[in-house]
């Protein structure tokens, strides 16, 4: 009897750690096949040939169309840069620059990646459409009442994550190009 018990609690205790384990490398932040810079994450082998096999269960489970390499990069960021989640109640301002890109996107989504842009506004922000301060850096800010400057409205509750998609960009192009810097996610209100 005490055997079965032993092998039962070690069949759980495998099981456990398996799951849980697995669970965590394809959440938001995964321990393998991701890029974190601050808040924003990029799944590098998302568009590669030949993906590992986390990557593979990302792209799978989140079900978001996915850009080859040579097209550009997506960064998603669930979190400020202080590490708090990011919440629909409040107002952020998006500050600094974006790596070299053709063009780039930042749009805000639900945990289920539907669009949460309050209806009859821009859907998304994007590099031509954006007026930049002074010193020539980019300036959004996102939060669910309309204000100054560039501004990205969101309606609903709960949590949000924005989305960073670079368009023919050289990053993580295999010729030196490295990501130093990405806006920072701040919050300004609730």
């Amino acid at each position: 009897m005490r055997t079965v018990v032993y092998l039962l609690m070690c069949l759980s205790t495998a099981l456990g750690l398996g799951f849980g384990l697995s669970y965590m490398a394809l959440v938001d932040r995964g321990l393998f096949g991701s890029f974190t810079l601050g808040p924003w994450v990029a799944w590098t082998g998302a568009g590669s040939p030949e993906p590992d096999p986390y990557t593979r269960a990302y792209v799978s489970r989140s079900g978001a169309l996915q850009l080859a390499r040579a097209e550009g990069i997506r960064f998603v960021a669930s979190r400020d840069s202080a590490g708090q989640e990011l919440d629909r109640s409040c107002t952020y301002r998006i500050d600094g620059n974006t790596p070299v890109s053709s063009f780039w996107t930042l749009f805000a989504v639900d945990r289920a990646f539907r669009l949460i842009s309050r209806e009859g506004t821009a859907l998304a922000m994007n590099s031509q459409r954006l007026a930049r301060t002074n010193e020539g850096t980019a300036l959004v800010r996102v939060g669910p009442d309309l204000g100054a400057d560039n501004w990205l409205e969101i309606t609903g509750e709960g949590d949000f994550r924005l989305v960073l998609t670079l368009y023919d960009s050289s990053v993580f192009s295999g010729f030196g190009a490295l990501v130093e810097v990405l806006p920072t996610i701040l919050r300004e209100a609730c």
